[in-house]
């Protein structure tokens, strides 16, 4: 198994450079809050800076970690900047799986992930032995895992894929060559119908948090903001109901975006002024604001918000940075086995927004 060295019982009471973002607001008194924003924002570059060490945000951080991190975005583009990069540490602001594949992508470098504890659903969903039970079943399936899954589990992966070029990575491959695709079953869902193939089995994985934004939200929001654009993340439980309104007629099929993170924002980014409907993790609108911010980005479910993410905070982040702890190591034989499926999906095409 991954090893994830913590000590998950520690206090964070005493480290230093810390502000409470909650107890600050609660409180009302801005000048304070500010004073404490700026105070730890500098004792976070101080540390990167006397570390060497690069921060990395996801897009569902809090907006005070996305602002910090030297670089903001999804999952994969991320672990290839990290791969890029000449830090000698590198600060995952994600969840672990994140900070396993920036691991497996940078083998030679230290990876922190400033809570260990912050795990994933969706990775979660299927395991190593589950796939090799799986894989057994149909011996000359090939796999096509989702990024979103743990080095196990790429290991034992053909090709690993992105939301923004599943498509593409399917389509690369045999037309009658039979899939087993992993875990998220609604990209899974997208894919399948996107490519018009019928070779492909779909495990039956999700976010919890994605496959919470409803179909019956999505068209109640739909309803309350007629001119609105749609931006729906392939993982949402309310894909299928977004191309049915769209096939429908009830909503332009022009207004109705399948996109991944990253291309959310070059989307927002040459978007005219209006009103955009989002369903994806409400940390994506902070990102979005900033790229495009004459747009009214909403959420289409505002509880979208996952824990897990929610877990790096600005006090786990400066005792990261202090103690260098929590460090991802990945074995050998798993690193180099996963790589191969990453590098492969690199190979077919860019992975452009990634996840």
């Amino acid at each position: 198994m991954t090893r994830i060295s913590a000590d998950l019982t520690r206090s964070t009471a005493t480290t230093t450079g810390t502000f409470d973002t909650a107890a600050a607001t609660s409180a009302g008194d801005s000048s304070t809050s500010d004073h404490g924003r700026a105070a730890w924002a500098d004792r976070v570059r101080e540390l990167a800076e006397q570390r060497n060490a690069v921060i990395l945000a996801h897009n569902y951080q809090i907006p005070e970690i996305q602002d910090i991190a030297h670089h903001t975005g999804d999952s994969l583009a991320l672990s290839r900047q990290a791969a890029a990069t000449d830090a000698d540490i590198i600060v995952f602001c994600g969840v672990h799986f994140m900070a396993e594949s920036a691991k497996i992508l940078s083998p030679n470098k230290k990876v922190l992930i400033p809570d260990a504890r912050a795990g994933c659903s969706l990775a979660d969903s299927i395991t190593a032995e589950q796939l090799r039970e799986w894989k057994a079943e149909h011996p000359n399936a090939l796999v096509v895992s989702y990024v979103n899954t743990t080095a196990e589990v790429k290991a034992l992966t053909d090709v690993c894929c992105t939301s923004s070029n599943a498509v593409d990575v399917v389509n690369s491959l045999p037309a009658d060559q039979e899939i087993l695709f992993c875990p998220d079953q609604f990209l899974g869902a997208y894919v399948k119908r996107e490519t018009g193939r019928e070779n492909i089995r779909i495990w039956a994985g999700e976010c919890h948090v994605h496959a919470g934004i409803s179909a019956e939200q999505l068209t109640q929001q739909t309803q309350d903001n007629p001119s609105a654009d749609l931006y729906i993340h392939p993982e949402c439980g309310c894909a299928n109901s977004a191309l049915y309104l769209a096939n429908e007629g009830l909503v332009p099929q022009d207004r109705v975006h399948m996109l991944s993170t990253g291309q959310m924002i070059t989307q927002a980014q040459k978007q005219p002024q209006n009103k955009v409907l989002v369903a994806t993790e409400t940390g994506m609108l902070h990102q979005l604001h900033q790229a495009a911010p004459n747009i009214d980005f909403q959420a289409v479910n505002d509880r979208a918000e996952c824990k897990y993410m929610k877990m790096i905070t600005p006090e786990a982040l400066v005792r990261c940075l202090e103690t260098e702890t929590d460090e991802v190591t990945v074995p050998e034989n798993i690193a180099n086995a996963a790589r191969k499926s990453l590098e492969a999906m690199i190979s077919i095409g860019s992975p452009g927004g990634a996840e």
